[in-house]
């Protein structure tokens, strides 16, 4: 069985943002979960290998709820990466 393709709204805030110089896009994917998003993201190369990189902490949202990389992506969510947040 072949996966079949959705389209998610991706949001990037901060420094993610910063270094794509993108606030949000709408993606095309068969990604099962936010992880797999998150490679396939990263195997775009420049810009997204530097901001994403699994060596790199980064907050995953779906749907506007904090979430696992292992959450399941359904077609239509919507999906933000943002570093983790530190405060004083």
């Amino acid at each position: 069985m072949s996966a079949s393709i959705k389209t998610v709204h991706v949001k990037y805030f901060a420094s993610i943002r910063e270094a794509l110089s993108l606030g949000q896009e709408e993606v095309s994917t068969v990604a099962p979960t936010l992880d797999a998003l998150r490679a396939e993201l990263i195997a775009r190369g420049g810009a997204y290998t530097e901001a994403l990189d699994s060596s790199r902490a980064v907050r995953m949202a779906l749907n506007q709820a904090l979430s696992e990389g292992s959450a399941a992506l359904p077609p239509g969510a919507e999906v933000a990466f943002f570093p983790p947040v530190t405060g004083g």
